[in-house]
């Protein structure tokens, strides 16, 4: 697994990214919505969610993971630094809230049926942001 993109020429990237490499948005769409199926059902994280917009928070999801994992760059290009935890600001992040955040994310890349190590290595960046984003105490 390729993990690091290389330039070429032109500025071309050689070789493939980690969003190739598991099926591009795709597999990113599937996930996100998977994991959205997951927090509609829950009391903690619903409230968090605009009803209103969950395509967009859908949209806006998939985007900056494939843009995070070597895709597109279409989330910066229309939304700027992504800057996760500004954003996230507003919620209430409790370890409770995160919990519940990583257990409908780890169904949902349980779903993707990835290869061993790529699924590993999803699991860990998805496990790290998520505790990253906690900003309160309880």
């Amino acid at each position: 697994m390729n993990l690091q993109l290389r330039m070429g020429e032109g500025g071309d990237v050689v070789g493939s990214s980690f969003w190739s490499e598991v099926g591009g948005r795709a597999t990113f769409e599937r996930l996100v919505r998977r994991f959205y199926e997951g927090v509609r059902g829950d009391e903690l994280l619903w409230p968090m969610y605009p009803e209103d917009d969950l395509e967009g928070a859908i949209q806006r999801l998939t985007g900056f993971l494939e843009q995070y994992w070597g895709g597109p760059t279409a989330y910066s290009q229309e939304r700027g630094h992504p800057r996760l935890r500004m954003r996230h600001a507003p919620f209430p992040v409790s370890p409770e809230a995160r919990d519940h955040w990583l257990a409908h994310m780890r169904t949902a890349v349980d779903e993707l049926e990835l290869a061993p190590m790529q699924q590993q290595v999803l699991w860990d960046y998805l496990e790290r942001a998520a505790h990253a984003m906690v900003n309160r105490a309880g």
